[in-house]
């Protein structure tokens, strides 16, 4: 079944000189990356809803600009100390403006348009099914440039066969280092997940490589939190 080998794709393996460090908020809008390898020289947030704890901290901690995309909450977030930037602008495949006047734009064209083409990035990724087509549009090139995609995808939108060619381009360049599932998509249907949102950390493979230790990675693990601390989690996969 499509869905088993998606869910096999995405389990995390355990990379050598990773630490896994949790950046923003401490339920949602948390997300984790390999703390010790954060060596960006730009960053991307996608996805913010007047709120960006993630994006914050990635721009004072290593002191460069992050740029903050959403075009549907266009209140810009503040960061106390950071060089954030808020464009009122949304992800997708390629430039348009909809009925509603709201702009939108390729990851290849944003990048380019604020002069990071040729600089190491940062990405943070979460809105709500756009992710699919808008990352299956973006060059293998521009993907290479990007150190590691903090993203959540969400398997409620668009096809499964788009969805694992989208996984399997990302696999190219990119090691699976971290998975955890969100709770407010927490249904049966998606099995063998547990929801159709699901956080996963993908690290460029130049980076990093797989340890010797091939034993499965155990879910949840001590950095993660539910991302609603008031229902059930459900990180374990159901039984068949």
């Amino acid at each position: 079944m499509i869905r088993d080998r998606i869910y096999a794709a995405l389990q995390p393996v355990r990379l050598t000189g990773c630490t896994l460090k949790r950046i923003g908020e401490a339920h949602d809008g948390g997300y984790l990356v390999c703390g010790n390898l954060l060596e960006a020289e730009s960053g991307y947030s996608y996805g913010i809803s007047n709120y960006d704890g993630w994006g914050c901290g990635i721009s004072t901690g290593l002191g460069v600009p992050v740029h903050q995309y959403d075009c549907f909450d266009q209140r810009a977030p503040r960061c106390e100390g950071g060089q954030t930037k808020f464009h009122a602008e949304c992800i997708a495949d390629s430039p348009s403006v909809d009925r509603e006047g709201r702009r939108f734009d390729s990851l290849a064209n944003q990048i380019a348009r604020n002069g990071d083409a040729s600089r190491r990035l940062i990405m943070k990724m979460d809105v709500e099914g756009a992710e699919w087509k808008s990352l299956l549009a973006t060059p293998d090139e521009v993907l290479g440039r990007i150190d590691q995609i903090a993203i959540e995808l969400h398997a409620n939108v668009l096809d499964a066969a788009t969805q694992e060619r989208v996984i399997a381009k990302l696999k190219k360049q990119f090691h699976v280092a971290h998975l955890h599932f969100n709770n407010w998509g927490c249904m049966p249907t998606y099995h063998p997940m547990p929801s159709y949102a699901w956080e996963v950390l993908f690290v460029n493979k130049r980076l990093a490589s797989p340890s010797a230790d091939t034993s499965p990675v155990t879910r949840p693990g001590p950095l993660d939190a539910p991302n609603n601390p008031n229902v059930p989690d459900c990180q374990y996969t159901p039984a068949s």
